[in-house]
């Protein structure tokens, strides 16, 4: 496939379009997240690195679930997230591959739902393949239509690349500060 054929690709398969494929998958109800755990923001500043070399084994439960809010879970009682969103439009949804199957992740139940069964992290390393291993790829995915008509077209695509761009940091502290590895890769389907 060329870039836009796989991003084409990635788009339908994690906006469940391929959701049929996805009825052996159970949802993954999340354990709370542990917000005690970690290294102070600083230490995780201090550390924070990319790693490409992946430990062959799964997260644990608590991990991903720490993971999970971490990167845009609810934080406060008026269903704000840990990532901040250009207009509070809660753009970006992020989606989980791991060797099973893909998920998208659910802020309010705090919860895994499945979207297609089967391994498809190699649909998004592209020639970086290092990532075909991890034990978790993290896809970001904004939904620009949620700014409606706010200002151009392309001031729009910018809010959403802005927000995945803020979602991504709080990956990166939060695996930083627990001794997850974690590498940053970049697409878009902008023309």
């Amino acid at each position: 496939c060329d870039r836009r054929q796989r991003q084409m690709c990635i788009r339908d398969r994690m906006l469940g379009l391929t959701s049929l494929q996805a009825q052996s998958l159970k949802a993954i109800k999340l354990n709370a997240p542990d917000k005690t755990r970690g290294a102070s923001v600083m230490e995780a500043l201090a550390d924070r690195h990319s790693e490409r070399e992946f430990a062959n084994k799964k997260l644990s439960q608590q991990d991903l679930s720490d993971l999970m809010w971490a990167a845009i879970g609810i934080n406060r009682k008026d269903g704000k997230r840990t990532a901040a969103s250009a207009l509070n439009k809660q753009d970006v949804d992020v989606y989980v591959l791991m060797e099973e199957g893909a998920y998208l992740y659910d802020p309010k139940a705090h919860q895994l739902n499945p979207v297609a069964e089967g391994d498809h992290r190699p649909l998004i390393g592209g020639k970086q393949t290092s990532v075909n291993s991890a034990p978790a790829c993290l896809l970001m995915v904004s939904d620009v239509s949620k700014f409606g008509n706010v200002g151009t077209p392309q001031l729009r695509e910018r809010f959403g690349a802005l927000d995945a761009g803020l979602v991504s940091q709080n990956i990166a502290l939060f695996c930083s500060g627990c001794g997850l590895v974690t590498c940053l890769l970049y697409t878009s389907d902008a023309a």
